[in-house]
């Protein structure tokens, strides 16, 4: 499957953005998909993560509240709505696929990624 991320762009602290991770090459239904950010000079972390029918969903603490992960199988599309952002969002954002919850959240084992996703929250 190939990823596809959009939606990126610089912002004020306060506002929102919603990100997009077209899929394509395979239906989007088959994996679970997750969103990760990295920040210049540090390691990729977890954000989000959805189940293969929307019915499960796990969040990093940082972004508990704000942020809001879904998915639209029919459109082979995974959104992550950004509300509230603050500086410490900035980061490219990356969508991942993978087999199963859980490994859409360890940065280590989704076995597809997307191209990122720059995300700028200036204060």
């Amino acid at each position: 499957v190939q990823l596809q991320a959009s939606g990126g762009g610089l912002v004020q602290a306060g506002e929102s953005l919603r990100l997009s991770c077209a899929a394509s090459g395979r239906p989007l239904s088959t994996y679970c998909m997750g969103w990760f950010r990295q920040a210049p000079g540090k390691d990729r972390e977890f954000v989000a993560s959805i189940s293969w029918n929307g019915g499960s969903t796990i969040y990093a603490d940082s972004v508990k509240g704000r942020f809001a992960i879904s998915r639209d199988n029919a459109k082979n599309t995974v959104y992550l709505q950004m509300n509230s952002l603050k500086p410490e969002d900035t980061a490219t954002y990356y969508c991942a696929a993978a087999d199963d919850l859980i490994s859409v959240t360890i940065a280590t084992r989704p076995g597809y990624w997307g191209q990122g996703t720059q995300v700028t929250v200036s204060s």
